[in-house]
């Protein structure tokens, strides 16, 4: 096997994040090019259109233009972003113009990656050559089984899962410098299943993962899954923070153009701002995300109605910063009185 039994994320060597708030430019950006999905998994809130018209979402592609504006609003920050992540809530190859969003993005030079999340479904030997020469840094795929009958089953679609597996390795056999990631969820899996991934996935990757099931959405109870009980997502041990990390280095776009706090913000109840009508460094630099960071550092996030029963920092939070909140809290505010 070619491929590294890793995770997605870097777990080892991580900037510690005490010794670099408050942030100038922010280290990661979901940027969602499509909260559409040809997928209805039963874990995901997207694929539930009778709950998503009762929050009033309303999934949809992003403008081109819009996506152009927000990439130009990027590259004003003194620094570029680390990581551009096309993606959010829906399948990112849904949107028409996707290997020219990554193009735009490149060519601006707004961040060191650029990377997706995608269920592969769509890939085909087109647009994965359109993929690659768009410059795209990073491809993470999301397995959702291993038949054609279990992807019936677990996404309520129809998908020749031989066709998605000779798609994978006809990207991986072009790739040029993109790495591709590719990982399943394993707690229902038997241990003949888990070799058969290996064998399948592992010489079509540069890296390839088995991860638990995780309660990740706030206030989103999954159908047919359940998170494991004794460990996280990585295999790492389940433990609980006060004060999110996510929120000192990372903001949310969603595909209508409105900034979330967090990338789970499935709901869209942790609206921050809007760059149709700001500027994205001024909503990173704004109030409204300054007061949330400052209710976290004092240890109020068990209080909020969203962020107070997310399972993220529970099962899958790599950071800790418990530790230095009244420290940081000193920083921000210090920082904010000389601005």
């Amino acid at each position: 096997m070619k491929a590294e039994i890793k995770p997605r994320i870097e777990l080892v060597n991580r900037t510690k994040l005490e010794e670099v708030i408050p942030l100038e430019t922010p280290f990661l950006i979901f940027l969602d090019p499509s909260d559409l999905c040809n997928f209805r998994c039963k874990f995901c809130p997207t694929g539930d259109s009778a709950l998503l018209k009762e929050v009033n979402r309303r999934p949809g592609l992003m403008d081109f233009e819009l996506y152009k504006k927000i990439i130009d609003d990027l590259c004003a920050f003194e620094k570029p972003v680390k990581v551009l992540r096309l993606y959010k809530d829906g399948e990112p190859l849904i949107h028409p113009k996707f290997p020219d969003m990554v193009r735009y993005a490149q060519e601006r030079g707004c961040a060191l990656q650029v990377d997706t999340t995608t269920n592969a479904s769509l890939l085909n030997p087109r647009l994965n050559l359109e993929l690659i020469d768009s410059g795209l840094d990073r491809l993470h795929i999301s397995i959702n089984g291993l038949s054609d009958e279990v992807y019936r089953q677990f996404t309520g679609s129809k998908v020749d899962f031989d066709k998605l597996v000779e798609n994978i390795a006809h990207f991986y056999s072009h790739r040029k410098n993109c790495l591709v990631c590719v990982k399943i969820v394993g707690d229902n899996l038997t241990q003949e299943d888990q070799d058969r991934f290996f064998d399948l996935f592992g010489n079509i990757a540069d890296r390839v993962f088995i991860e638990h099931i995780a309660p990740c959405w706030p206030t989103f109870e999954m159908k047919d899954a359940t998170p494991n009980p004794s460990v996280g997502i990585y295999g790492q041990e389940i433990r609980e923070v006060l004060v999110c990390p996510y929120i000192f280095y990372s903001l949310s776009i969603n595909s209508d153009g409105r900034v979330s706090l967090c990338f789970l913000d499935w709901s869209r109840k942790l609206i921050v701002g809007d760059v149709k009508t700001e500027h994205f460094k001024d909503v990173w630099n704004g109030r409204r995300l300054f007061d949330h960071r400052i209710a976290h550092l004092q240890k109020k996030r068990k209080e909020h109605p969203v962020c107070g029963a997310c399972g993220q920092l529970t099962h899958c939070m790599p950071d800790d910063i418990d530790a230095f909140a009244d420290m940081l809290e000193h920083k921000l505010i210090a920082g904010k009185q000389t601005r």
